[in-house]
């Protein structure tokens, strides 16, 4: 299922959203621009490294945030963009956008330690923001449980667009993650990090309650 949108309008305008996204998109065509070896370089420099993580945490600490602003192609970047922009507004609306930015962070991080733990011994270069992402997309269930999402259903040679509720739409997600991580766990060929989204996904439902801020009571309340 691709989602498409969600039937849950939001009371702001995404400020914090749209900076990420437009982060996001600046940092991929600044890798475009650099040539071969220049992309080498940044991806190197900025991607989060497990091996280099746990053998120096203190120095390879800064790539758990910078990791989540590369991407390695237009298809990647486009899939994480449109994940972020159907489920982060509704997000940031009850975080408020610093909260939001805050958050998004955080759970980048935690997705790349919980991809390190479970391939401690890769020396390749994990990127992208679908780390951060899952985490947006638990906080998202946790919140809006019965939103629906606008998705397209693929059925053999045919697509279909469903309004599919959050709460079946986002665990069959994070079921998904699971089970593709599951089936790659201890192997060397695995090429997308199934780990960061559980590890995202989980810290995003676990960090709800610390950045979620109360709603302002209607007026006349007492």
């Amino acid at each position: 299922m691709i989602p498409l949108r969600d039937e849950n309008p939001s009371r702001s305008f995404p400020v914090a959203t749209v900076a990420l996204m437009g982060a996001s998109v600046a940092v991929f065509l600044r890798m475009a621009s650099a040539g071969d070896a220049g992309l080498l370089a940044l991806v190197t420099a900025y991607g989060a490294v497990p091996a280099r993580i746990l053998a120096d945490p203190l120095g390879a600490a800064p790539t758990l945030l910078t990791y989540t602003f590369l991407h390695g192609g237009w298809i990647h970047l486009g899939g994480n963009m449109l994940y972020l922009w159907v489920f982060g507004d509704n997000v940031e609306d009850r975080m408020g956008h610093a909260g939001f930015v805050a958050f998004y962070l955080l759970a980048g991080a935690a997705a790349g330690l919980a991809h390190t733990l479970l391939a401690p011994l890769s020396d390749r270069p994990l990127v992208g923001a679908s780390g951060a992402i899952a985490g947006v997309l638990g906080a998202y269930l946790v919140l809006f449980p019965r939103a629906r999402i606008l998705s397209l259903v693929p059925l053999g040679l045919f697509t279909r667009v469903v309004a599919v509720p959050a709460v079946v739409f986002l665990p069959l997600w994070f079921v998904l993650q699971l089970v593709s991580g599951l089936a790659t766990l201890g192997s060397e060929a695995e090429v997308v990090a199934w780990w960061a989204h559980v590890g995202g996904f989980v810290a995003g439902v676990i960090l709800v309650p610390v950045f979620v801020r109360r709603r302002r009571p209607p007026p006349g309340w007492w």
